[in-house]
């Protein structure tokens, strides 16, 4: 895939997580996916595997909002392998806070899969919303 199937790719994954299709954001990436999230919050660190993105990131992080997470991306550039995509959220934490970080992820395709995602963000409102 080329760096315009791979933007297109990325740009698919977010428009079905926006729809409540998390199984779908989940299928575009490798099952040995390795994700890192800049930072010291109680999110952050290098999660080797979907299984353990799912299992330390998004089942607790889901567990504390209203809905779910909402991003919405804005600007993606791809080069090669990589695509970067700035982004926005928009999402409620169930004790009744906003939760509307800024995005910047750079992700690394390759075989029409997701392997490699780098997530930089507010990680002072990570820890605001969520604790440490």
């Amino acid at each position: 895939m080329g760096a315009a199937e791979n933007k297109e790719l990325i740009r698919n994954m977010f428009a079905e997580l926006s729809k409540g299709n998390g199984q779908a954001f989940l299928d575009t990436m490798a099952d040995n996916v390795r994700f890192t999230i800049i930072g010291t919050s109680k999110f952050s660190g290098t999660f080797n595997g979907k299984q353990e993105f799912v299992n330390k990131v998004l089942m607790p992080l889901s567990a504390q909002l209203e809905g779910g997470l909402t991003i919405t991306p804005d600007n993606f550039i791809a080069e090669g392998d990589y695509v970067a995509m700035q982004a926005r959220g928009d999402s409620r934490t169930k004790s009744g806070g906003t939760y509307n970080n800024s995005y910047c992820q750079v992700f690394r395709v390759a075989n029409g899969k997701v392997q490699e995602v780098t997530e930089y963000l507010d990680t002072e409102l990570v820890t605001r919303a969520f604790g440490k």
